[in-house]
């Protein structure tokens, strides 16, 4: 819970490109240069964690959090707004992480220091002062304790979890179900993001809707602005038809963006016309249309530091992260690797009676030892392979031995890599298709991509479903 004790924040731009005031670099800053480095106390919380209090030593505004984080920056937006130019838009979080205090600097234009030492990210000491540009903020452990909330549940959906971790995670999905909220879901590559909000929509109000998934990193601008509002007839080149974007087509469900971090910045206004007032425009179309859809956003960047950069509209971020679920790396819960496995078994129709060798204690034991650094999408490729030979196979050990090798004699290299990506793409698409008897919506599912970008691939390679 975060408690404003001063709800008083500087007022509000227009949206227009913020660049804060460039401090000069201190002699102690040119010392240590743009090293990470962790300032540590040896402080170590127990299970049960204590909030913390940050007070702005020049004004006397303060910020007590017992649970979460906060955000710190000269947007009004932020838990604790600093109306100081040195300060970025998003300057910096402090959150309890790991039963201890954790200061992050979001990619700051002047830095955040802890007690004089500039930091990527730090760990401060009960008293530490923080200097954002050129404001300072004295960090407070708060004396009572308070426990973390998590859920009693051990999965949400498909996703799967025994540990702190992923509990706490599926108390904040829970909440959310029970909402039309915007939500940001946050985690590296193949951690689930995309089963998590397919399990937040069967959960919703809005379950017998469509739910609908766009990848804003997969089309180019015009294509993407085309898949998303929709076009009429006439509306370019090509268009024959009216089509209606994916905001229409899920009237009453759902939209995943998924990677909204690539979304053009000449979107961004578009998308937060609708997020702000629920209308779209198509292409070649005057009025605007209302739209019932509720809209949740994944992404494996921070995108607060693409706001201090400009590569993301401040205002944009602040209407979409009405609530930011992060989802942890599988490494920062090996706990739950056994049950994950176990569950991704069962879904690509293993059994202990078909996979006798894949469901032994010592099979999970060895996955727990591993770094998955693909995550839950590395770990079930890996089961596949696993199903494929009918025992454990070696971390990494793909299917390339069955394959023939791709041989590149001479040329430069981008040709050459080039010509790998299109004999991949043309392999995985050709089998993928064959798998699934040409069901492109099920093709898509599986290799976790929109179908609209599997169809192009598909126009690319001359491949059709058969």
């Amino acid at each position: 819970m975060v408690k404003r004790v001063d709800t008083s924040v500087p007022d509000e731009d227009d949206g227009a490109s913020h660049q804060p005031t460039r401090l000069e670099p201190s002699p102690y800053f040119s010392k240590v240069s743009d090293e990470t480095l962790r300032v540590t106390s040896g402080h170590r919380l127990a299970p049960t964690v204590s909030g913390f209090r940050l007070v702005n030593e020049g004004t006397g505004k303060e910020l007590v959090v017992t649970s979460g984080a906060a955000q710190l920056g000269s947007e009004a937006s932020n838990e604790l707004a600093l109306a100081d130019a040195t300060v970025s838009r998003i300057h910096a979080e402090v959150k309890i992480e790991d039963q201890r205090a954790v200061v992050r600097d979001l990619g700051s234009t002047n830095g955040t220091f802890i007690d004089g030492v500039r930091i990527r990210e730090g760990y401060p000491r009960n008293g530490s002062l923080l200097r954002l540009g050129q404001v300072t903020i004295r960090f407070e452990l708060l004396d009572k304790l308070h426990g973390v909330p998590v859920s009693e549940a051990t999965r949400f959906g498909e996703l799967v979890g025994l540990s702190s971790q992923m509990r706490i995670a599926f108390k904040l999905l829970e909440k959310a179900a029970k909402t039309d909220s915007t939500i940001i879901i946050e985690g590296e590559t193949g951690t689930g993001k995309t089963r998590a909000a397919q399990g937040l929509h069967d959960q919703s109000a809005r379950a017998n809707k469509p739910f609908l998934v766009v990848d804003c990193g997969a089309m180019p601008a015009n294509l993407l602005e085309a898949e998303l509002f929709g076009h009429e007839k006439g509306a370019f080149t090509g268009a024959t038809a009216r089509r209606l974007g994916v905001f229409e087509e899920a009237h009453g469900g759902t939209v995943l963006l998924d990677e909204i971090g690539e979304l053009p910045l000449e979107l961004q206004p578009k998308l937060l016309r609708v997020l702000e007032d629920r209308q779209i425009r198509r292409l070649g179309q005057n009025q605007w249309t209302k739209v019932d859809v509720r809209i949740l956003a994944a992404t494996h960047r921070d995108l607060r530091g693409d706001v201090n950069s400009g590569r993301f509209r401040s205002d944009l971020y602040f209407r979409l992260a009405v609530l930011r679920v992060p989802l942890p790396a599988l490494r920062q819960h090996a706990e739950d690797i056994a049950a994950v496995a176990d569950g991704l078994l069962t879904r690509l129709g293993a059994t202990p009676k078909s996979h006798p060798r894949l469901f032994t204690p010592q099979f999970f034991k060895s996955l727990e030892g591993h770094a998955w650094p693909g995550n839950v999408r590395e770990l079930r490729n890996h089961l596949e392979r696993c199903m494929l030979f009918e025992e454990p196979v070696p971390f990494g050990d793909g299917q390339t031995a069955a394959q023939p090798a791709l041989v590149l004699s001479g040329g430069a290299f981008t040709d050459a890599r080039q010509k790998a990506i299109d004999a991949f793409e043309r392999s995985y698409l050709t089998s993928l298709l064959e798998k699934h008897k040409g069901k492109v919506s099920v093709a898509a599912v599986e290799a976790d991509v929109d179908r609209v970008y599997l169809y192009r691939l598909m126009r690319k390679h001359g491949i059709k479903p058969k």
